[in-house]
This record gives C-alpha cells, structure tokens and sequence, in this order.
C-alpha cells in the first residue's frame, strides 16, 4: 500500500512534473530530457492516469503540495 502518492511515478515522470510545474511546455521538455514529444505527451497522461488528476492545472497544485519545486 503506497501512503504517498508521488511513490508511484518513476525517476523519469518526477522530473517530467517538475518540469510541467515550472512552466516548462511539451516541446521544452523533450528538448531538456532529449525525448520526443509524444514520449512526454505519454509520460503527462501516465501521470494523470496514476495520480487522477484531469489538468494542468492539477498537476502544478500536485507537484506544489509535494515539493517538486518550491
């Protein structure tokens, strides 16, 4: 049972969050992690899926209330 919910995102999807909190878009994000678009387009949905989050919006608020960026 994961108390946490960050606990379920892999390495790469924290740093994919964090990027997404700060502003960062899709196409900023593949150039600094060198994917493609559409590997982050995958990586955004596999967060919103495993954290039930259905927006930007609530991907920033989440990445806020747990410290991914200050």
């Amino acid at each position: 049972h994961v108390t946490n919910p960050i606990d379920l995102l892999t390495t790469r999807e924290r740093e994919v969050l964090q990027l997404i909190a700060e502003g960062k878009t899709n196409k900023d994000i593949a150039t600094l992690l060198n994917l493609s678009v559409y590997t982050v387009e995958a990586h955004r949905g596999r967060l919103m899926e495993k954290l039930n989050l259905h927006s930007t919006g609530d991907l920033v608020r989440f990445a806020i209330r747990n410290g991914l960026i200050s």
